[in-house]
């Protein structure tokens, strides 16, 4: 066996060093070169951590161990892998017999500008785990990646809300679904809304439950939009995200889809799993069965 460690921000030898006492495997750092390299691959940290390392993860097919140590940890928790105890279990059951082995999708974030340009490279594709989206979670994130690591993991998104929300406007989105006509979700020009979140995971932000009916091997996108609203009954709405009771508001409109594309009145920035990503327009699709992830529990017949 051989295994690869990558460690994130907020890991330290000592995390890796409970892992590396349950087995025999030959320890190298970083990224394997190839499939020949290693077996597997552990990834000490949070999302951001784990979303650095999605495009080459992709590539390589191997099994992939999310152990959370990092502020944020909502791809983990959403593998069944709150603690890192649980990711020692399944790293343990892998060694034993693979049986927990499974895979899960990703979403694919690509930029539409310059397409039309006929020279112009084909732009890049953005892999991510959880959620991404535009409009004001996006300004909470920015906010929140200038926090310390401590304050992010324990309160910083709620913390940087109403700073945000204060200085916040909403912004004019179209949002087009695939079809015989391309039929758009959000018609005309666009309507005003103050976020849309493409979700492939329930969670983001450390717990908030922007999609709750988000799974991440149903190959669909969970979309979250909430449109133009009184910025005090947004204030008292954000609080139900954390619950999934947003979905029970007038102003929130919640579907599933395999791709959209979303334009906006101007560029806007694009951040996915906590990270910044790109800016609109956008094309948002779904990468089914990319990810070979270590599940906490044996892959069920069926």
């Amino acid at each position: 066996m051989r295994a690869a460690a990558i460690l994130g921000p907020g890991a330290s030898p000592q995390h890796l060093r409970a892992f590396q006492e349950h087995s025999t495997a030959t320890w190298l750092s970083g990224v394997p070169v190839n499939t020949d390299a290693a077996d597997a691959v552990l990834i000490f940290g949070g999302d951001g951590t784990a979303h650095r390392y999605l495009a080459d993860l992709v590539r390589l097919r191997l099994p992939v161990l999310v152990v959370p140590c990092g502020s944020g940890n909502d791809f983990a928790r959403a593998l069944g892998l709150g603690k890192v105890r649980d990711a020692l279990a399944a790293w343990r059951r892998f060694l034993a017999d693979g049986s927990n082995v499974r895979a899960i999708d990703l979403g694919v974030i690509t930029p539409l500008a310059g397409r039309d340009g006929g020279a112009a490279p084909a732009p890049h594709r953005h892999y991510f785990s959880t959620v991404a989206g535009i409009g004001l979670d996006s300004e909470v994130a920015r906010r929140a990646n200038r926090l310390p690591r401590w304050l992010r993991g324990n309160g910083g998104y709620a913390l940087c809300l109403l700073p945000a929300l204060l200085n916040y406007t909403p912004v004019l989105a179209q949002i087009t679904l695939p079809g015989p006509k391309s039929a758009p979700a959000v018609p005309g020009r666009g309507v005003p809304i103050f976020l849309a979140a493409f979700a492939n995971a329930p969670a983001y932000g450390g717990g908030m439950k922007i999609a709750p009916r988000a799974r991440l091997d149903d190959g669909k996108l969970d979309v979250c939009v909430i449109h133009e609203i009184d910025k005090g009954k947004l204030f008292c709405l954000f609080p139900t995200v954390y619950f999934g009771n947003h979905l029970n508001f007038a102003e929130v409109e919640y579907f599933q889809t395999e791709s959209l594309e979303l334009k906006t009145e101007g560029p806007l920035e694009v951040y996915a799993d906590g990270e910044y990503l790109c800016r609109t327009p956008i094309e948002v699709g779904v990468a089914a069965g990319a990810l070979r992830i270590i599940a906490p529990h044996p892959r069920t017949k069926g």
